[in-house]
């Protein structure tokens, strides 16, 4: 995938913590976070991960461009990788980014919504277009049908970059624990 503004560049556990450089121990307690990347980087404008020292994390010591967060432990270099992020977890990044408009949360999003879609979490009620959008319209499973359905944009991502942001999603909520 050819990078372009507003694509993904999500990484792996960085082994030092974002806020004072230090090196994180294997074991330690620590806070990832998935931020919003920095115009200008090499990797394009997108969401990235950094990783917090839980000492930096609770002393204030935080990204300003923060999405999202969880706790967990630095892995050892040959443990193997687990899922960090649990059904729930996910269910709940979705809704946090509801109303946002910023085009690669609008893509996390949509792929969230995918994923939630496969996993029989999310139901579709139907698909709405005009004004050269799209609209998928979603409805949390077990919920009363008389609540109105969540509407999700379709930021018409092509497949080779659904692809890839896929995997860089896979990638940021695996650990190596």
């Amino acid at each position: 995938m050819s990078r372009a503004p507003g694509s993904f560049q999500l990484g792996r556990f960085t082994a030092s913590c974002a806020a004072d450089g230090r090196a994180l121990v294997p074991g330690e307690p620590i806070v990832a976070t998935l931020c919003d990347g920095p115009v200008g980087d090499e990797s394009g404008h997108g969401i990235v991960r950094r990783d917090f020292s839980l000492e930096a994390w609770n002393s204030g010591k935080r990204p300003e461009s923060l999405v999202c967060f969880w706790r967990t432990t630095a892995p050892e270099g040959d443990q193997k990788r687990r899922l960090l992020v649990d059904d729930d977890t996910l269910l709940e990044l979705f809704d946090r980014l509801e109303g946002d408009e910023r085009p690669q949360r609008i893509a996390y999003r949509w792929l969230m919504c995918l994923i939630l879609l496969r996993k029989r979490m999310l139901r579709q009620v139907r698909i709405e277009r005009g004004d050269d959008a799209e609209w998928w319209l979603v409805q949390k499973r077990g919920m009363d049908e008389t609540i109105p359905p969540i509407r999700v944009l379709n930021p018409r991502i092509r497949d080779e970059d659904l692809q890839e942001l896929s995997e860089h999603l896979g990638e940021v909520m695996q650990s190596e624990l």
